[in-house]
């Protein structure tokens, strides 16, 4: 024991210590990941992409349990009342954290400031607004100009009542002064489908849906939520003056809130070195699924930011209960 202890002084002296002395055990049996998706969503194949590499990290199984439903709200809920372990943690799309306490409190009724602990953003699928390639618009100052002359006139499809591409409308009608119609389906490969015929203009959907089409030349790309390279002409509403952009969907890990320090001190660090994996990036890119990271003390200030963002604009707006 002397020995060991030896060893590990100079450790201390530089501020380094062991990941299996920092977390003292934790972890030492499976762990639980709900996550409010289906099989086969993104999100999932997103986590399932990354639970490998993060096991090997912790040396510790770990199971993905699917808990779809209610927007997002079952999944946290049986998060939020969860052991205090650290053995069930929750990978949620923001969603359930952000859009769903605004627009449907009842059902979700937890905090995550005060229910949840957050440990990290991990990835994230921009949200593009796309149009089709015989839109009378081919950037979004001309969008505005049109949709000025012809109120109403313009309809972008989205994967949902309260989504975030139908959020994104609201906002882009907030910024502008203008009246896009935002048309909600039930997921995103109708409103592709629709906007290819042209029964709407366009769509706001994640860059994954799209891709395909975009590089096909059906569709025009004329904002995004956050700059990927592969579209170096498609601007950020930022960027072209606006005070916010359109709302992109991430992805983050969190727990329990009133887990153990131990817990984040193991956790965290094995997030950040799956999260920067380039292996697990190259994976996920061709979906539309780009990998990112934000720590603890940063998620929990984008969860507030996006959740008042999103308040914000639902006081203008009628309520549309995802």
């Amino acid at each position: 024991m002397k020995r060991h202890l030896i060893r590990l002084l100079p450790l201390l002296a530089l501020g380094v210590m062991p990941l299996t002395v920092i977390a003292q055990g934790y972890p030492k049996s499976p762990i639980t990941i709900v996550v409010p998706l289906a099989p086969g969503d993104a999100g999932d194949t997103a986590l399932r992409s990354m639970s490998e590499e993060l096991s090997r990290q912790l040396q510790v199984p770990i199971t993905v349990a699917n808990r779809p439903g209610a927007g997002g709200a079952i999944a946290t809920q049986s998060v939020v009342g969860a052991a205090k372990d650290g053995y069930t943690l929750l990978f949620t799309q923001n969603g359930p954290l952000t859009i769903r306490r605004v627009f449907d409190p009842q059902t979700a009724s937890y905090d995550p400031a005060r229910d949840l602990t957050a440990l990290a953003l991990t990835s994230r699928t921009p949200s593009i607004l796309v149009v089709r390639k015989e839109a009378p618009f081919n950037n979004f100052r001309e969008l505005v100009e049109h949709a000025k002359k012809a109120p109403g006139s313009v309809r972008i499809g989205n994967a949902g009542a309260g989504s975030a591409g139908d959020i994104s409308v609201q906002i882009i009608n907030t910024l502008a002064g203008i009246d896009i119609v935002s048309v909600p389906y039930k997921g995103a490969a109708p409103a592709v489908t629709d906007a290819l015929g042209g029964q709407v203009e366009g769509v706001v959907l994640g860059l994954g849906a799209v891709s395909a089409h975009l590089k096909s030349g059906a569709f025009k790309g004329i904002a995004i939520s956050s700059r990927v390279p592969e579209l170096p002409q498609v601007p950020t509403l930022t960027e072209l003056g606006h005070k916010q952009g359109i709302l992109g969907v991430w992805f983050a890990f969190f727990a329990p809130a009133g887990v153990p320090a131990e817990v984040a001190q193991a956790l965290v660090p094995a997030l950040e070195r799956t999260a920067r994996n380039p292996a697990i990036s190259a994976r996920l890119q061709p979906m539309g699924i780009v990998q990112d990271w934000l720590g603890p003390q940063p998620l929990a200030v984008e969860v507030q930011r996006e959740y008042d963002s999103v308040s914000e604009i639902a006081k203008n707006n009628p309520v549309r209960k995802p």
